[in-house]
Formats: C-alpha cells, structure tokens, sequence
C-alpha cells in the first residue's frame, strides 16, 4: 500500500508542477525564491520518484532529467513563458539531490531492517 500511494503522489506532484510551469506566470505559486522553489519542486519530486521506483534510479533519473529540460523546452510554446538552460540545470540539481536523498533513505531503512 505505501510504494502505491507513493507512485501516486509521485505522479501528482509532477504533473502539478507541469502545469505551474507551462500555465500563465500569473497561475504560478510563489513560495520564496524563483531558484530555490525550482530546486525544491525538483527535489520533491527526485525524492518521491526515487522512492516509488527504488529498483529503477536510472529510471528516474531520466525521467526527472527529462522533465526538468522538457518542461523549460515546453514553454517555448507559450505566450508568456520563456525557458531558459539554466533554469532547467536548477530543476535537474534539484532532482539529482532528491533521488540521492531517497537512495540514503533505502540504504539507511535497509540497515536497519538487517540489524533489527
């Protein structure tokens, strides 16, 4: 029931942040930061990802790879957006730190399941 609810959370967040980023600039949420709220959103996700598909980080790291550069390409289509190469390096910093942090979780979970 826990990796479920986790794919599906995954799942949600992302294609909430697609559409923060390719909605109109005044439909998007601000919590800080431009920078920082793209690392975090990416971070989210990296981690959830990672935690729902664990076997399969290179997987995921495509996936939020991709995601991270083809949201900012994506916005080339919009009226009012503009993507740009360093926002999508912020997005996938972001994501490779949440996939790095779900790996420690598991390793971390895993040794402790051992030992217990």
């Amino acid at each position: 029931m826990y990796r479920k609810t986790v794919i599906v959370v995954a799942w949600t967040t992302l294609a909430l942040i697609a559409f923060a980023t390719l909605s109109p600039i005044g439909l998007r949420p601000h919590f800080g930061g431009v920078s920082l709220e793209r690392f975090g959103a990416f971070a989210v996700v990296g981690l959830l990802f990672g935690l729902a598909y664990p076997r399969h980080l290179w997987l995921v790291l495509t996936l939020v790879g991709g995601a991270a550069v083809g949201l900012e390409v994506l916005q080339h289509l919009t009226p009012d957006r503009h993507g740009e190469a360093r926002d999508a390096l912020v997005k996938f910093a972001g994501g490779v730190t949440g996939i790095g942090i779900s790996l420690a979780l598991h390793q971390t979970l895993k040794r402790f399941i051992t030992l217990g």
